[in-house]
C-alpha cells in the first residue's frame, strides 16, 4: 500500500471514529436532558426496557420520546451538511450551502400550500418534497445545457447560480403572498416550519435511506470532487467525467435537501457552516471530508434541538431560531478567516 494513502486512510479512521464518538455522546444527552432530567444511573435499565420493547417507567418513556426526536435531528443535521459539500463542490465556493439554488424555497412553497389548506401531516410531507423536487427539474431543464456540456468554469456555476437565485425569488414571492393571505388559525403552523422545527417530526426509515445513498455515491466520487474543487478547468483533461459527476452532485444534493427540509423544515446555516468548519479543522481532501461533515452535522443539529428544548422549558424555540443564532457569529468568523487566507 502507498504510504500516502495508509497515513490517509490512518487520519480518516481517527477523524471518523472521533467524531462517531462525538454523535454517540450527544444523543446520550439529548437523551438524558429536558424539563424532567433523567438521572445517568437510570439510564441502563431504560435503555434495557426500550430494547425490550416495553417502555414502563418514567424514565424509559422519556428516552423513547427523546430517543426519536433527536435521531431525526440527527439524520436531518448529517443531510444538510452532505448537501452542503456536494453544493460547494458543484458551484466551487466554500460558502454555498444547499439552499442557495431555490430547492428549500420550492419545497417550502409546496408545505404552506399543503398547511394553509389544512391537509394531513403526511400529505404536508408530500407537497415539500414534491415541491422541492418541481424546483429542481425546473433548474436542470433551464440549465441544463451548462450541466450536459461538463464546463465548470466560473461562468458555468455562475449561471447555474443565478437561475437559482431567479427560481428562489419566485418562490419566495409566493411565500410571502401565502402568508400575507393564510387565515390566522394556520399562521402559527406555517412559520414555525418555515423557521424549522422538529417537535413534531416523525421518526421514519427513508430519510436514512436517503442518507445512506447520498453518502455512498459522495464516497465513490470523492477522488473526482478532489480534482472537480482544485482543478475544474482542467478536471476533463485529468481523465475526470464532468458532465456526469456535476449532473451527479446536483441532483443528489437536491435529493438529501429535499430529504431534510420534508421532514423538519427550513433548518439554516447547518449545511454551510459545518461543512466550511470542517474543511478548516481535517483538511480539503473530500475522502475525510464527506464523512466527517455529515458525522459533525448530525451532532451539531441534535445538541442545537437540546438547546431549543431545554433553554426556556418547558416552552420550546424552532430549531431554526438556534441555528441561525450559533450560525450568524461562526460564519463571519468564517468568512473573516476566508478573506484572510
Amino acid at each position: 500500500m502507498h504510504p500516502i494513502s495508509a497515513r490517509l486512510r490512518h487520519r480518516a479512521g481517527i477523524v471518523c471514529t472521533g467524531l462517531l464518538l462525538v454523535s454517540i455522546a450527544s444523543l446520550l444527552i439529548a437523551g438524558l436532558t429536558g424539563s424532567v432530567a433523567i438521572p445517568l444511573a437510570d439510564l441502563p435499565g431504560a435503555l434495557h426496557e426500550l430494547f425490550d420493547g416495553r417502555p414502563e417507567t418514567l424514565a424509559a418513556t422519556l428516552l423513547d420520546l427523546r430517543a426519536s426526536r433527536a435521531l431525526t435531528a440527527f439524520v436531518t443535521g448529517a443531510t444538510l451538511s452532505l448537501a452542503g459539500v456536494m453544493m460547494q463542490t458543484l458551484l466551487r465556493n466554500p460558502l454555498a450551502d444547499p439552499y442557495v439554488l431555490g430547492i428549500s424555497a420550492g419545497s417550502a412553497v409546496g408545505a404552506l400550500t399543503a398547511l394553509m389548506f389544512m391537509c394531513a401531516a403526511w400529505m404536508v410531507d408530500v407537497a415539500a418534497f414534491a415541491g422541492a423536487v418541481v424546483v429542481s427539474m425546473l433548474l436542470y431543464w433551464l440549465a441544463r445545457r451548462d450541466m450536459r456540456g461538463g464546463s465548470a468554469a466560473e461562468g458555468g456555476t455562475a449561471l447555474l447560480l443565478l437561475t437559482g437565485t431567479i427560481l428562489s425569488s419566485a418562490c419566495v414571492a409566493l411565500i410571502t403572498l401565502m402568508l400575507s393571505i393564510a387565515p390566522e388559525s394556520r399562521l402559527r403552523s406555517m412559520v414555525f416550519w418555515m423557521i424549522g422545527d422538529l417537535s413534531g417530526a416523525p421518526l421514519r426509515w427513508l430519510p436514512w435511506l436517503v442518507l445512506l445513498a447520498g453518502l455512498v455515491f459522495a464516497l465513490r466520487a470523492a477522488r473526482a470532487m478532489n480534482v472537480l474543487a482544485l482543478h475544474a478547468e482542467a478536471a476533463s483533461t485529468l481523465g475526470i467525467r464532468v458532465g456526469p459527476l456535476r449532473k451527479g452532485l446536483f441532483f443528489c444534493s437536491g435529493l438529501l435537501t429535499a430529504g431534510a427540509v420534508s421532514t423538519a423544515g427550513s433548518i439554516g446555516f447547518v449545511g454551510l457552516i459545518v461543512p466550511h468548519a470542517c474543511r478548516f479543522a481535517f483538511g480539503p481532501d473530500h475522502r475525510v471530508l464527506i464523512p466527517a461533515a455529515t458525522l459533525a452535522g448530525g451532532a451539531y443539529l441534535v445538541l442545537a434541538d437540546t438547546l431549543a428544548r431545554t433553554v426556556i422549558a418547558p416552552q420550546q424555540l424552532p430549531v431554526g431560531v438556534v441555528t441561525a443564532l450559533i450560525g450568524t457569529p461562526v460564519f463571519l468568523y468564517q468568512l473573516h478567516r476566508l478573506r484572510k487566507s
